[in-house]
């Protein structure tokens, strides 16, 4: 495959994780800054290859080959985001357009070394689950801050948006994968949540609390 298509089947994973359904061209074209007309010209090679399904006005779902196939490439994207900040000392915000470009490196061998020099982690920095070689996915029982009960001490597994500008934030907020906190008290007028953690309370708005994966 061609660094387009591999771009293109990342895409549609992803987005069909909201839409199970299937995507429609409009909403891809969205997510890869294109148009809708590339789009179609794309998702007509992909389907040639068997990795889509694609029926015009009915949207777009991977074939077991397509799912397999995109699996593969969030696979080496989270393990290389590993790599970076494990071992080479990137912060959790730098790191995914450098994995970007490492993602297209077509070496299984290469791989699958890695996984084993990383010591086969299920999770990448940001908290979302790395396939293993067999394309096996770690499911983890999760909800957002914002779901959480008043009283509740929960654990911070993972981030919704996973922008720089956003993971720069919480930095800044002093919160990170692991990091315990308790739902103190919460406006009903704006859903902003007061969160202790250790001796310190924190207010955070509705929109990081949308965004905060716990457990």
């Amino acid at each position: 495959m061609t660094i387009s298509e591999e771009n293109y089947l990342k895409a549609i994973y992803h987005l069909i994780q909201l839409m199970p359904k299937g995507v429609n061209t409009n909403t891809i074209a969205a997510s890869l800054d294109t148009k809708a007309s590339s789009v179609t010209d794309m998702l007509k090679k992909l389907s040639e290859k068997e990795l889509v399904t694609y029926q015009k006005y009915q949207g777009v779902t991977l074939t077991e080959s397509g799912k397999l196939s995109a699996k593969m490439i969030v696979r080496k994207h989270r393990l290389w985001e590993v790599f970076l900040v494990d071992k080479l000392g990137f912060a959790w915000d730098e790191v995914h357009e450098v994995a970007e470009e490492l993602e297209h490196i077509q070496s299984e061998k290469l791989i699958n070394q890695l996984d084993q020099f990383l010591n086969f982690p299920s999770f990448d920095p940001h908290g979302d689950p790395i396939p293993n070689a067999k394309g096996e996915i770690v499911n983890v029982d999760k909800q957002l801050l914002s779901e959480i009960a008043i009283g509740k001490e929960v654990s911070c597994v993972g981030v919704k948006d996973s922008s720089p500008e956003f993971l720069k934030y919480l930095d800044k907020q002093q919160i990170a994968l692991g990091t315990i906190l308790k739902v103190i008290e919460k406006e009903e007028f704006d859903g902003t949540l007061k969160i202790q953690i250790g001796t310190k309370t924190k207010v955070l708005s509705d929109k990081i609390a949308n965004n905060l994966f716990v457990k």
